[in-house]
């Protein structure tokens, strides 16, 4: 239980400075609180995704990833963010990702600091 608090913390981090850092990823609220907890609960879908949704993309796509030398994985990434501000839409939630590009772009930036928060957090096992 630890671990999945761990993760999502991470995870929300890691896309708050994807908002902050690309205009075209918004989270939109009346107040901090609103848009705190907002961000939580796109980092639990965010969470969810990347956990059923994005090892059978993985799986169906291997041969690109073979054949790209694992450069796919942007794409792949990008996708998981874009179906993420899909579902987020669904459910009422103010996030939003603004085209392909920037999708591609989020992905490596959350990419690169879920890592880094999670080498700083504790593992929780």
């Amino acid at each position: 239980m630890t671990n999945f608090v761990v993760k999502t913390l991470a995870n929300a981090a890691a896309l708050a400075v994807a908002i902050w850092l690309l205009k075209d990823i918004t989270l939109t609220g009346d107040s901090t609180g609103g848009k705190t907890l907002a961000l939580f609960l796109v980092a639990l879908i965010f969470g969810v995704v990347n956990v059923v949704v994005k090892p059978v993309v993985q799986l169906l796509s291997l041969p690109l990833f073979v054949l790209t030398l694992g450069l796919f994985t942007l794409v792949v990434n990008a996708l998981m963010l874009m179906l993420t501000s899909w579902l987020a839409d669904l459910v009422d939630l103010p996030f939003h990702v603004e085209g392909f590009w920037t999708a591609v772009l989020g992905g490596l930036i959350i990419s690169v600091v879920s890592w880094a928060v999670n080498m700083m957090l504790p593992d929780g096992r």
